[in-house]
């Protein structure tokens, strides 16, 4: 059994105060929640009050994007190792809005991912279509582009350590979710193209996240499909509560 992953992703929003406040209500009401995993998602300049707020819990900190060098003259990046140092255990790599503003590609994607396994963070690689590729019926198409391009890369002991997320970019922010069936058939998709690459039983081990629009009220409906792994939240991460009930789903 693949054990459900729970991802905040705060994307530009909280401070270093609200950060910490936001875990002091959370932290109590998800003790108990062993049938998951958490993270949350933290801005770069939150990262060390999220880890020091979570120190001694099950929650673990991820940052939403790395650059692919060690170091160097490369203005306003973040690496890995500078992730690792301040407690980091977690990399959201290739979101759509990271591929919608600011120009990441199947390459940068893969990039950005090698680089986050070679310092020991664990990478959340995030595909999806968008609206007009959905309508067109091309979904399987693009999602297999990304995948070849983005993830297919990986050697098999790469591959073994990433957490794939399925976001139709249609459903990101815009209240609109793919139905539980919608997400679970992309999932499936994915789950095939994992094990045309990886064999029958990577793909039975990998977890597939759904991200789009999660919410306290739609989050049990699209858990009890047996292709999705858990989720990456974005909005409804900001509440402690209402992520709370995401988590304890």
């Amino acid at each position: 059994m693949r054990k459900p992953l729970m991802a905040g992703n705060w994307k530009m929003y909280k401070n270093a105060g609200e950060t910490t406040a936001f875990f002091e209500k959370f932290l109590p009401l998800v003790a108990g929640s062993a049938h998951a995993d958490v993270v949350i998602g933290a801005p770069f300049v939150n990262l060390p009050a999220a880890v020091a707020a979570t120190a001694g819990s099950k929650v673990e900190i991820g940052a939403q994007n790395l650059f692919w060098a060690k170091e160097g003259a490369y203005t306003g990046e973040i690496s890995g190792p500078m992730l690792v140092g301040v407690g980091c255990k977690w990399v959201i790599i290739g979101h759509s809005e990271r591929r919608q503003y600011f120009g990441e590609t199947e390459e940068t994607v893969l990039k950005r991912t090698l680089a986050a396994l070679e310092y020991g963070l664990k990478p959340i690689v995030c595909v999806g279509e968008r609206l007009e590729e959905r309508e067109s019926g091309s979904t399987e198409a693009v999602l297999k582009a990304q995948f070849d391009g983005g993830i297919a890369p990986l050697s098999d002991a790469q591959f073994g350590l990433i957490t794939i997320a399925y976001e139709p970019v249609w459903a990101i922010g815009t209240g609109k979710t793919a139905t539980p069936e919608m997400a679970a058939d992309a999932h499936r998709y994915l789950r095939s193209l994992v094990a045309g690459k990886y064999g029958a039983e990577a793909a039975a081990k990998t977890r597939i996240l759904y991200g789009g629009s999660v919410k306290p009220d739609n989050v049990k409906g699209l858990m009890a499909q047996p292709e999705i792994d858990g989720a990456l939240v974005g909005g409804a991460s900001l509440d402690a509560v209402g992520f709370a009930s995401i988590v304890n789903f």
